[in-house]
């Protein structure tokens, strides 16, 4: 049976979090942080978005336009080309995506329980008084065939598609190589998967690089 490809950050998400407790391997904010960038990239590969200007300037600076303003069919990704489309000004990225992450990581969520992808359950504890939210993937298939593709790619096993070139390089800035289950020393496979992710798009490099400097500042944020 063929499995459908999920969008980028809905991929990202499941990829996120653990298999049979549904928690997040890393911090929300970290993670949609990475969604956010993930949106960009697949709205750029899809030809709706590009970044500029090509100059020296850091990737976290150059600016997004929209390159053809025609809506994708998705809620999350038609969004993001209304908040482009309507600001005052082309956004840099790294102010694009703080903005847009802000509630990006409840906002996926809920996509993919409305596409039953995720299931929701809800206990109580102390007499009702505690609730307790679980979301578990409905189907196992997901996160093995997008793990299956990025073993593939570190394997040698398969020349890497834009699509999962781009998730390489998502996974390996936020540190969730060691979350892939595969045999690999976690270091060299993060270098490795990095390496496949620069051999591709210029601006989906700069997308990628400028989510690891938002997580960055986000870090040494909270040991202020």
């Amino acid at each position: 049976m063929i499995v459908p490809q999920l969008p980028l950050r809905d991929e990202l998400f499941l990829l996120g979090h653990n298999d049979d407790t549904g928690q997040p391997h890393i911090h929300r904010q970290a993670l949609a942080l990475g969604l956010a960038g993930a949106v960009l990239i697949d709205l750029f590969l899809a030809g709706r978005i590009v970044l500029g200007p090509n100059d020296d300037r850091p990737a976290a600076d150059r600016w997004l336009r929209l390159h053809l303003d025609r809506p994708v069919g998705d809620l999350i990704a038609d969004t993001a080309l209304a908040s482009i489309r309507y600001a005052r000004t082309a956004p840099p990225v790294k102010v694009w995506l703080r903005g847009f992450a802000d509630d990006l990581y409840e906002r996926t969520r809920a996509g993919l329980v409305a596409a039953g992808v995720l299931r929701h359950t809800a206990r109580g504890r102390l007499g009702g008084i505690v609730r307790t939210d679980t979301y578990l993937a409905t189907d196992s298939k997901w996160a093995v065939v997008a793990r299956a593709r990025l073993r593939y790619l570190a394997q040698g096993r398969e020349q890497p598609d834009n699509h999962t070139a781009a998730l390489a390089g998502l996974v390996a800035v936020l540190g969730l190589t060691a979350h892939l289950y595969l045999d690999d020393d976690t270091t060299t496979l993060t270098a490795h998967l990095k390496t496949i992710a620069a051999q591709h798009h210029h601006p989906v490099r700069d997308i990628t690089a400028t989510v690891d400097a938002a997580v960055g500042d986000l870090a040494t944020a909270t040991y202020r």
